[in-house]
């Protein structure tokens, strides 16, 4: 505010001083006794002007009885003639020149301007860059600043990751009550990691902390501190700590260090590497000569990896938290804090839901209630049905549905086989997840998708669930030679392939189910940035490890093509279902396996011109098999 004030007196300044330069090289003119060109010609042929001033573009004037007059000057040439046949006294004012202030003002405008133009923007770019200090503002923190009372996040917000609060538990009560630790002699971790996927909730446990403990938090991202000027980084780190001193006790959350923190010496340019320097400082800030009592870090990383060894041994950050995919009753946890935003129909089951959505992280989970939001809204309901939910599954795991996609009946039918031999290996085949739903529907960049939904957490895969996987996948394949002819099979099952290889690979070369190769890891050594080397490896070890590969990918191909065939009969069927109805449930499915035919699927009832009020639906702001 007080910015925008001085902005308006500088302004309201400078108009004044030019208003006032404009105004003295201007003749003086008085609009009150203004009349116009013909009448002041009328007049002087009427002998009642008596004498006239020229001055500019104006003529002012006197009549015989006193009176003035103005008129405007269109520097006609017959004007004097006429003024001096009829007696008129004339008298011409000499043009005043330009004032010195005009003639500097008009010279030096232009330049002055482009001036004023560059320094804004000058001045606007250091202010992005973090400050108003320094080589352009680069040299400041770019952390952003919460205040103890703008920190409304609290553990019940968080829900999905019991363990990971627990770990943080008791750095809550050391910043309320730091004594308590200290008399003892105990000191609480400087500095806490925490590892996990995205969207599993790292940045919102770490803003619980701090609103728990009613402590500032200064927030800030790894890339926030590298630039393209060397040393930069070093000060923005420096600058960060010294503000955070301040302020102690506090919290810094830097998200994503894996953007700064990685491995030094890893294809980097030195010592003087930007990249490199920024590091050297934040582990010098963290564990150094100069204490930073009452401070803690947190970061967060999907990358532990590959961060630097230093940055991660005790002293600096001394504790790792793993906040991980949520399990089967941390997905209800979030479902229900999520669900509390909407309202929910009678029919939704939260527990059902949890069950069906294995993989889904916290910001997944809370997209999942936002979309059935969304396509409760479209239809005009009032409420968000456990349908509405399904529907938003689907579509956040296969993709939207392209119904204006025209496809004809041959190629939906071919596509409908595909589909279905998927389906049927998948059922036939051991340990392999229940089939969940089938449609030739186009969704996202598949034909048609075949979803293999698990009824429980896996965390591991017996070598009978492996090789199941990658019989149900050339499943699609292998229906479309016996019923086209293997010279017309498609281009359909080019994901399945690939797919499949890689399992099969990773059978061979990392997981030790080899027969013939044992308990032996062939796989790529993954090293530092730009060091990435293979394992040395003959050439006959490579052959055996193809052969082993193929031997692989063969049996479960031809095991895919006996199921086809004793099952062919049910494969008829199911395609001209697909055919007939798009999609195909799991009950549906269990029919045709039984040899039964379905009935066609009930039409989904949509309420429709229902006024609704701004508050009825509100969605919230933010795995599964699926074998296309």
């Amino acid at each position: 505010m007080k910015k925008f004030l001085f902005f308006a007196v500088i302004v309201a300044a400078i108009g004044i001083v030019v208003s006032s330069i404009f105004n003295r090289t201007m003749p003086e003119y008085d609009p009150h006794y203004e009349i116009s060109y013909s009448d002041f010609i009328e007049d002087v042929r009427n002998k009642v002007v008596t004498e006239v001033d020229i001055n500019g573009n104006y003529v002012d004037g006197k009549r015989n009885n006193g009176t003035r007059f103005s008129t405007y000057n269109p520097n006609d040439m017959r004007m004097i003639d006429e003024l001096l046949e009829y007696g008129v006294k004339i008298k011409v004012e000499k043009p005043q020149p330009p004032s010195t202030l005009m003639n500097i003002f008009v010279s030096w405008a232009p330049t002055l301007l482009l001036i004023a133009v560059l320094v804004y923007f000058m001045r606007k770019q250091s202010m992005m860059a973090g400050g108003r200090d320094g080589q352009m503002g680069f040299g400041k923190s770019r952390a952003k600043l919460m205040e103890e009372d703008q920190v409304k996040v609290r553990f019940k917000d968080v829900a999905g990751v019991e363990e990971a609060k627990e770990d943080v538990v008791e750095m809550v009560d050391f910043l309320k009550d730091p004594g308590k630790y200290e008399v003892l002699g105990g000191k609480i971790p400087r500095g806490v990691l925490m590892v996990g996927p995205p969207g599993t909730g790292k940045t919102l446990l770490a803003r619980a902390i701090a609103g728990e403990a009613g402590v500032p938090f200064f927030s800030i991202s790894g890339s926030d501190f590298v630039e393209m000027f060397v040393g930069v980084g070093a000060s923005r780190v420096r600058d960060m700590f010294e503000q955070a001193k301040k302020r102690a006790p506090c919290i810094i959350f830097i998200d994503e260090i894996d953007a700064v923190g990685r491995q030094r010496g890893a294809g980097n340019m030195g010592g003087n590497d930007e990249r490199e320097q920024t590091l050297n400082q934040l582990l010098v800030e963290m564990d150094g000569f100069s204490g930073n009592e009452g401070i803690i870090v947190i970061a967060a990383t999907n990358r532990a990896d590959v961060l630097d060894k230093a940055l991660l041994r005790p002293g600096r950050f001394d504790r790792q938290v793993q906040v991980g995919l949520p399990d089967i009753k941390g997905r209800e946890q979030i479902l229900k804090v999520h669900g509390d935003r909407v309202p929910l129909a009678e029919d939704v089951n939260i527990t059902d839901l949890a069950r069906g959505t294995p993989g889904f992280s916290g910001a997944e989970l809370a997209n999942l209630i936002n979309e059935g939001a969304l396509f409760a809204a479209r239809n005009n309901k009032r409420q968000v049905t456990m349908s509405d939910l399904d529907k938003a599954r689907d579509k956040m795991i296969m993709g939207a549905e392209k119904r204006t996609m025209v496809m004809s009946r041959d190629d939906l039918l071919m596509t409908a086989y595909h589909e279905a031999g998927h389906a049927i290996v998948g059922r036939m085949v051991p340990e392999h997840d229940p089939v969940y739903k089938v449609s030739i529907m186009p969704r996202g960049g598949a034909l048609g998708i075949t979803m293999f939904l698990p009824e429980r957490d896996q965390y591991s895969a017996s070598k009978d669930k492996l090789e199941s996987q990658i019989a149900s996948l050339f499943g699609g394949r292998v229906a479309e030679a016996l019923i086209y002819g293997k010279n017309k099979v498609t281009t359909g099952a080019s994901n399945d392939i690939m797919r499949a290889t890689q399992l099969a690979r990773n059978m061979v070369t990392k997981w030790g189910l080899s027969d013939r190769l044992g308990p032996m890891d062939y796989g790529d050594s993954e090293g530092g940035y730009m060091g990435t080397q293979a394992k040395p490896m003959s050439e006959k070890m490579a052959q055996t490890i193809d052969e082993e590969i193929r031997a692989v990918i063969d049996s479960n191909y031809n095991r895919a093509e006996t199921i086809l065939k004793e099952h062919i009969e049910i494969l008829h069927n199911m395609a001209h279902a697909l055919l007939d109805w798009e999609t195909i449930d799991k009950f549906q499915i269990d029919e045709l396996m039984q040899g039964r035919m379905i009935a066609p699927p009930e039409p989904e009832v949509v309420v429709t011109e229902i006024e609704l009020d701004s508050d009825h639906v509100q969605p919230v702001s933010t795995g599964p098999v699926m074998t296309p």
